[in-house]
């Protein structure tokens, strides 16, 4: 255990760009909301939720994810959830946040999108007025459910646009991957692009490396999230170098749901050190085990990442996001200064 990097790392600013809101629903707070709502919950305890805990794929994941999402009712709740995640986004030095939201998984219990929209950005709003903390909102469709399900969502959701300029950026795709290629999605994404919306997609975690060339050939997509299938192509890993199109690569999520069996295996590294532009971020965090720092430590740990190394990490999680040039560039001097300040101590 390298102390002096893991102290390192816990200083570094960062960006997340991976991030699921609802995926960052601790046990206490399912518990809560649901004696708030009157849900009954399959487990007796927090601790029993805790257990559960043991995936064997995406699927028994996303089982007991959606299981924990019925909790989430009211505005509130999602203010709340989305409140508890900033609070541990900033005590691990992140700066900004591009998070994911699911309104299909709260729309088809008859929580109304305009809810799920106003819970988030009160959050988001608050933090930067208080905190100065840079948050974004990604709509994600989920790609279980048909196309006509994702553009009954976008249009559901366009009247909200103007009310929520300043924090709803783009649309992405996630859910289980397997059969479910981003070709039946183009439509959807055509007209999202139409509204001047970003565009990222879920390709190549559990899909073959087919799904990252549709999801940027079919979708036109500007990140792709996880990737990490990429490198069993190798005219695939030269695409993605040349273009540095960024990759939001999940350490811990990968190990939990058994992409990789364990994290000194993962491609992370190897990727970095061909260039590609890779990032660090935590996925669902109160399922996998862990926040930024949790995934930046475990992984430098496993991987012997260096300290330069993980500075171009927190460089490219700056240089992926959507935020403004100006807005980059402020933060890729605040690394900078902090490795030259580290370095100097």
């Amino acid at each position: 255990m390298n102390t002096s990097l893991h102290d390192f790392i816990r200083g570094l600013p960062k960006a997340e760009l991976h991030l699921h809101i609802e995926g960052s629903l601790e046990p206490e707070l399912m518990f809560a909301l649901a004696q708030r709502n009157r849900v009954a919950l399959p487990y007796a305890s927090v601790e029993e939720v805790r257990a559960a805990y043991d995936f064997s794929d995406l699927q028994s994941f996303l089982d007991l994810y959606y299981a924990g999402a019925a909790v989430l009712q009211t505005e509130q709740d999602f203010y709340e959830l989305s409140a508890a995640y900033i609070a541990r986004a900033r005590a691990d030095n992140v700066r900004h946040v591009e998070l994911f939201f699911d309104p299909q998984t709260h729309t088809g219990r008859g929580v109304e999108i305009a809810i799920v929209f106003a819970g988030i950005a009160r959050a988001l709003r608050e933090a930067r007025l208080e905190h100065g903390f840079s948050g974004s909102m990604i709509m994600c469709f989920l790609r279980h459910l048909s196309q006509e399900d994702a553009l009954a969502t976008l249009q559901a959701a366009l009247p909200l646009r103007e009310q929520y300029a300043d924090l709803w950026i783009g649309v992405g795709l996630d859910s289980g991957e397997v059969g479910n290629p981003p070709e039946k999605f183009a439509q959807v994404y055509a007209q999202a692009r139409e509204c001047g919306l970003h565009l990222v997609a879920h390709a190549g975690e559990e899909g073959p490396p087919a799904y990252i060339h549709g999801a940027l050939d079919a979708l036109q997509v500007e990140r792709i999230d996880h990737g990490v299938r990429a490198e069993e192509d190798p005219a695939l890993m030269r695409r993605l170098q040349q273009s540095q199109m960024p990759l939001t690569v999940c350490p811990l999520s990968n190990l939990k749901l058994c992409v990789v069996e364990d994290l000194r295996e993962h491609n992370l590294a190897r990727m970095l050190r061909a260039g590609l532009c890779v990032t660090v971020n935590s996925d669902d965090p109160a399922y996998f085990g862990g926040y930024m720092n949790a995934n930046f430590i475990a992984t430098a740990d496993a991987l012997h990442l260096s300290r330069e190394e993980l500075v171009q990490l927190a460089k490219n999680s700056f240089t992926a996001s959507f935020a403004n040039a100006e807005q980059k560039q402020q933060w890729l001097r605040e690394v900078d200064e902090y490795q030259a300040q580290f370095a100097a101590n």
